[in-house]
């Protein structure tokens, strides 16, 4: 069974960590990736190539592979920094990844173009994703030669910017109506109800990461929401 096939109608769990948080540590992450698989994970979406490495030595299920810098940038909403170029293709493709995630937005790229980087990927035997942020992205991503597009971007780039905090199931839908290949779905997923509405709507598979994996930004929305909650009541009663 090819790649596309084994991740259809899958929930893939993004695993990631920043080297300057608890849970980056090599034991943490490797503890991390073997709970979510005994979860039920698919698929995994992993940052770099340690992850991918060690994650190959205890699962076969297909690894979607990217790269970030050690600190993100503070204009990160206009920059390119998802699997930026060749060397980091390279390093994700020795590691063993199945599927090679790079940015497929419309922010300007350095001397590595999409097309070449596609290409690459191509004659490594790789798959190509993009993730994106808009429908004429996504529309651009497939016609250079993307084997499949994610919505990951929607709503972190400057094209793209949101306040909800839903994932963007109208960009999902539009793709999959338009597009002659995978569409998955990432971002701000955190119920089943939104896992099972992006099938409906025709989803490849579903990416989840915070929700699951980032006990941080868990913790942080419990606080936020029930502090909202609080808020309404008090309102309400004055």
């Amino acid at each position: 069974m090819n790649v596309i096939n084994k991740i259809k109608n899958s929930i893939i769990i993004s695993v990631q960590a920043m080297p300057n948080e608890p849970l980056y540590k090599e034991e943490c992450m490797n503890a991390m990736i073997k709970s979510v698989l005994k979860g039920g994970a698919k698929g995994l979406r992993l940052a770099g190539a340690r992850d991918i490495k060690n994650a190959k030595k205890y699962t076969e299920v297909p690894i979607i592979g990217l790269t970030k810098p050690e600190v993100i940038p503070k204009n990160w909403k206009d920059i390119v920094y998802i699997t930026i170029g060749i060397k980091e293709i390279n390093e994700l493709i020795n590691a063993g990844a199945d599927i090679i995630a790079m940015d497929g937005t419309s922010r300007p790229r350095g001397d590595d173009n999409l097309r070449k980087l596609i290409k690459y990927t191509a004659i490594h035997r790789k798959l190509c994703m993009a993730d994106i942020s808009t429908i004429s992205e996504a529309i651009a991503a497939r016609t250079l030669g993307f084997d499949m597009v994610s919505t990951t971007l929607s709503g972190y780039t400057q094209n793209s910017e949101t306040t909800s905090e839903e994932p963007d199931f109208a960009l999902l839908e539009k793709a999959v109506k338009i597009l002659d290949c995978p569409v998955i779905l990432e971002g701000r997923i955190w119920t089943p109800e939104q896992v099972k509405k992006a099938f409906d709507l025709g989803a490849h598979a579903v990416v989840i990461g915070s929700a699951i994996t980032r006990p941080q930004l868990i913790v942080k929305r419990f606080y936020t929401k029930s502090k909202q909650e609080e808020k309404n009541e008090k309102s309400t009663r004055n």
